[in-house]
């Protein structure tokens, strides 16, 4: 874990290290979770991979940023972060939920750091099928990662798939480790992604891709993730039966599923 100053943004960051020679895998997050969030897919993975975590500004333990900043404007960032980190070659990028519309920008905004590209969970932006309207305005508010008794009322409505008969797995995943930032950083998060969409764009996204979705997922409806493997050339898909947090819930069986694609 250590704090690292790219593109004028500062970001702490959890570098796991590998053993071997496999390309490194960056992991981009959801909205409002820390890195700490991931950290049972981290432990599914084989232990000689290495893993590349951050916080966004404002999440976790990034400073909160001065001024907001859109996918377009972090992508450079995180490029800059990974020339800090030195890791100058290619990289496999995983993006789950708000991380995936990052992840998408990113791959074709800076396709040779990219080699392999997964999308969990995620969809097109502003041009998708929406979630239904309730589901929507619990994601408006940062609550259900500040209180767990909240979280737990609201996780089987909100997260669908296992959470739905235990709701406790939401409160668990989110609340575990998870450190807060400013709540200022979650708006500043959410705004990034407002008025974008990758849907023009699919069809630039060239490199092998993986999408993954659970057939129960409120946030992300699968139709979703039936049109982004429609459109982009060279991608697969997976659909699993969960919900929206199963890469974390569910991690020691999709992370296998990954792994697989990874290793081509």
């Amino acid at each position: 874990m250590r704090t690292v100053v790219a593109g004028g943004r500062t970001l702490r960051v959890a570098v796991r290290p590998g053993t071997d020679h496999r390309t490194p895998l960056l992991l981009m997050n959801g909205l409002g979770a820390s890195l700490e969030v991931l950290q049972p897919f981290v432990d599914a993975l084989d232990p000689v991979r290495t893993v590349v975590r951050f916080d966004v500004p404002g999440v976790g333990g990034s400073p909160r940023p001065v001024v907001p900043y859109l996918y377009a404007t972090f992508s450079p960032v995180v490029a800059a972060l990974l020339d800090r980190l030195d890791l100058p070659g290619p990289v496999d990028v995983l993006g789950l939920s708000w991380g995936g519309g990052l992840a998408q920008h990113f791959a074709v905004q800076h396709r040779r750091r990219c080699r392999r590209l997964v999308l969990a969970a995620t969809g097109t932006g502003t041009l998708m099928v929406p979630a239904h309207p309730r589901v929507l305005a619990h994601m408006l508010t940062p609550r259900r990662h500040r209180d767990p008794e909240y979280a737990r009322r609201i996780a089987g409505e909100l997260y669908g798939g296992t959470v739905r008969l235990d709701p406790e797995r939401a409160a668990r995943a989110l609340h575990a480790a998870t450190r807060l930032g400013p709540r200022r950083g979650y708006y500043y998060q959410l705004a990034a992604g407002t008025g974008w969409s990758s849907l023009p764009f699919l069809g630039l996204i060239r490199q092998p891709t993986l999408v993954l979705c659970g057939d129960d997922d409120p946030i992300i409806p699968v139709v979703n993730a039936r049109v982004m493997a429609r459109f982009i050339p060279r991608s697969e898909l997976h659909v699993y039966r969960g919900g929206h947090l199963a890469l974390v819930t569910e991690a020691t069986q999709l992370a296998p599923v990954v792994e697989r694609f990874l290793d081509g």
